[in-house]
């Protein structure tokens, strides 16, 4: 099949791996450009966890509200038209309400930890998710086994919702480790497509390199598997202008030493590679890049712009080919 992708068509399939907000804006874009047999979505778990009893997958939400247009684009994350009543309860009774859930947030959780009590996997739990909320096109978790990203820290090593959420990304970062991920068997779709005669494209969405890409890419096997892999590999850099659009990456950066730009993105992925699509903003960085570049806006402020970068994305994948 070939869908239309803007002056271009592009054949085959697409690969996305993707974080939360940002990489869910991308992949709303995305799912308005390509047919549902055409693409497969791949979410961080590593940001996953158990609170109150329940497993929450930040990442995975994030992705699947937004491909339903159910998420709250002001907020940035959760579910529009949320209401709090649970978590102002708890806290009158004393539990731990750092973490916020939302009242109808709370039902998916109450949903995929009842499910995977029964003994199904966070992938088939996914599934029945987005079937339920409407969604055609195909998110996976990177693994059903459990990784969990603890990120080492001035002052010691913390879960990363606890460093995210609780702590507000105040202290400073040392490093990360990704606790489970040499037992984890990637996820056997993502791998099967990796595979594929017929993929065109790995698309490496606007999300945090250091703990939202990573996870993925440390998985036995996944990083050798895209780097062998015959279709370009593009990357959206989550820095723009020196700043993140969302979340830490920046102020990480900061802290292990490097310096907080486009450029810095593009050589942490190294030679994984073909392709670096950066803002408008950063064009003086394009001639020094040591990857092809494409200048484009990558700043997703409504629908018509998240379909506008899937599109130059598609575009700049077809060029690769």
């Amino acid at each position: 099949m070939t869908v239309s992708s803007g002056k271009h068509s592009i054949p085959g399939k697409v690969l996305a791996l993707t974080g939360g907000v940002g990489g869910a804006k991308m992949a709303r874009g995305l799912i308005d450009c390509l047919a549902p047999e055409q693409l497969l979505i791949v979410a961080n778990t590593g940001d996953d966890f158990e609170h109150l009893g329940l497993t929450i997958s930040p990442d995975l939400d994030s992705v699947m509200y937004a491909l339903a247009d159910r998420n709250d684009t002001e907020r940035g994350w959760g579910l529009a038209g949320e209401t709090w009543q649970a978590m102002e309860a708890l806290g009158e009774l004393g539990g731990p309400d750092w973490f916020r859930l939302g009242d109808r947030d709370l039902a998916t959780h109450l949903r995929r930890s009842a499910l995977l009590a029964e003994g199904q996997s966070l992938t088939s739990v996914t599934s029945t998710l987005c079937q339920s909320l409407g969604i055609a096109h195909r998110l996976v978790p990177m693994t059903d086994d459990r990784v969990r990203t603890m990120v080492t820290t001035e002052r010691g090593e913390l879960a990363f919702q606890e460093y995210f959420v609780r702590e507000q990304c105040a202290p400073k970062v040392k490093g990360f480790r990704f606790s489970g991920i040499e037992q984890a068997s990637p996820s056997a779709e993502m791998m099967a497509w990796l595979e594929s005669p017929e993929l065109a494209a790995i698309v490496i969405c606007p999300s945090n390199p250091f703990v939202s890409v990573d996870p993925i890419l440390q998985l036995p096997g996944v990083r050798r598997a895209v780097a062998a892999a015959k279709a370009p590999v593009i990357a959206v850099s989550p820095i723009v202008g020196g700043m993140a659009v969302k979340g830490p990456a920046a102020k990480m950066m900061e802290e292990l030493a490097m310096p907080s730009t486009a450029t810095a993105v593009a050589q942490w992925y190294d030679t994984l590679l073909s392709g670096f699509v950066i803002d408008l903003v950063d064009r003086s960085l394009a001639p020094s890049m040591a990857v092809e570049t494409r200048v484009v806006s990558t700043m997703m402020t409504s629908l018509t712009s998240k379909r506008q970068l899937a599109r130059d994305v598609l575009d700049f994948a077809l060029d690769l080919n």
